[in-house]
């Protein structure tokens, strides 16, 4: 769900919306950018822990502050939407992840190496998931190179162990690795996928309500979890 239709969703007025997403795209994204602080668009940030170190130096702009104080506040509150935007959509912070782990004092050195090389998409885990699927678990889409092996029970969610489990895993291609860790798809115990009505423009992703998946019943405890808890319903 893109930051305009998630407005809509949470209640704001068509007019509301546009002038926050075209406030984001716009101007924000362009002081940003001339003053040094990003390389590209403000759209292009996923995570709400980058976009939270980077919203004290937009502030200070003294364009922002001009601009700010002139529209009525519009553009700290556009930066205030965006934020909740991405917290929404449980952004990825593997640093805070990895930092975690490594200052976990009850992980021995060996489940350390093995648990920071599962979170960057590395190591025994990502070794496993492609050795029992091959392919894309949905799509048969070969290239291995291109395809991510995926947690079904979230990374921050699971225990070490589930961590690396081989059926905490589905290697998918990069649009349905990220629709279902957002929560947008999810798969029934027949293997059919469920398509949340949130995801407005499925089709656009290639992702089509006849697609399956060939589940083991040792998934099942982790997809279970994955419908329960992690599928966006409303």
């Amino acid at each position: 769900m893109n930051f305009y239709d998630w407005m809509i969703h949470k209640g704001l007025s068509k007019s509301s919306a546009r002038s926050y997403d075209g406030a984001l795209r716009g101007s924000l994204s362009e002081w940003a950018m001339d003053g040094g602080l990003i390389s590209g668009p403000l759209t292009a940030l996923t995570s709400s822990s980058a976009l939270g170190a980077l919203s004290p130096s937009i502030q200070e702009l003294p364009v922002f502050k001009e601009r700010n104080a002139r529209g009525h506040h519009m553009y700290s509150a556009t930066l205030s939407q965006f934020a909740a935007y991405l917290a929404s959509n449980g952004s990825d912070d593997v640093q805070a992840d990895l930092e975690q782990i490594i200052s976990d004092p009850t992980t021995t050195t060996t489940e350390k190496t093995a648990l920071i090389k599962s979170r960057i998409g590395q190591g025994t885990f990502r070794d496993k998931v492609l050795l029992h699927w091959t392919c894309c678990a949905v799509t048969g889409f070969s290239d291995t190179c291109l395809l991510v092996a995926s947690h079904i029970k979230p990374w921050k969610k699971s225990t070490n162990s589930e961590r690396l489990d081989q059926w905490n895993g589905l290697l998918l291609s990069p649009n349905l690795d990220k629709a279902f860790d957002k929560g947008f798809i999810t798969f029934e115990t027949s293997g059919s996928i469920r398509l949340s009505p949130l995801l407005t423009e499925a089709a656009k992703l290639g992702i089509t309500p006849a697609m399956k998946i060939a589940l083991k019943p040792e998934h099942e405890k982790y997809m279970a979890h994955h419908r329960a808890e992690e599928f966006k319903r409303e």
